[in-house]
């Protein structure tokens, strides 16, 4: 993939379909230039043996395709900068209360192999437009600014009548995310 922000279109498509309710995704660039991209979910989770296997682009569990390139293509990228990638997840069985996939990927940008980061602001709105019914959390720190939207704080100020999916929240969250971006890289 050409940016990280698919690779987190992807990936949050995979925890949408493993019936998540809450999502967070977080990108930490520390001052050395390590960025971590971690995508943390409470969906039903994976057994240890399809932990192992998702890395590998012949497993899939879709039945639309034959392969699943979303995880081994995050790892190449994380690989090609001296990053990597790490899959933790408990099914509901293991843990009912604390089940979830977390995927931790790491990142070299000084690396001249680093994908871009890509445009955040719109993958995050077209995932929040898609599924409107899950809750988000998005944080992206560097040394130099903290970038963050909270869909449950949304909730409640707009109430349930106002879905997240309308036409004016999402310009507004597509509005409020790219100020907090702006006002950072001035």
């Amino acid at each position: 993939m050409k940016e990280l922000s698919l690779n987190v279109l992807d990936i949050t498509q995979n925890s949408i379909a493993a019936g998540a309710r809450l999502i967070e995704i977080s990108l930490t660039e520390d001052a050395g230039g390590i960025l971590t991209l971690r995508i943390a979910d409470d969906g039903c989770g994976m057994s240890q043996e399809t932990v192992r296997r998702v890395i590998d682009p012949f497993y899939t569990t879709r039945t639309t395709r034959k392969v699943g390139m979303g995880i081994p293509l995050l790892k190449l990228a994380a690989e090609q900068t001296g990053g990597e990638v790490h899959i933790e997840s408990k099914t509901a069985n293991e843990d009912p209360d604390g089940h979830g996939t977390v995927v931790t990927a790491t990142f070299d940008t000084k690396s001249i192999d680093f994908t871009p980061v890509g445009d955040m602001v719109s993958t995050l709105c077209t995932i929040i437009q898609g599924h409107p019914e899950v809750d988000y959390r998005f944080v992206h720190k560097t040394p130099s600014f903290d970038v963050g939207l909270d869909t449950a704080e949304l909730r409640a100020v707009l109430g349930e009548d106002v879905p997240l999916s309308s036409y004016e929240v999402i310009g507004w969250i597509s509005d409020y995310l790219t100020q907090q971006y702006q006002n950072e890289n001035q």
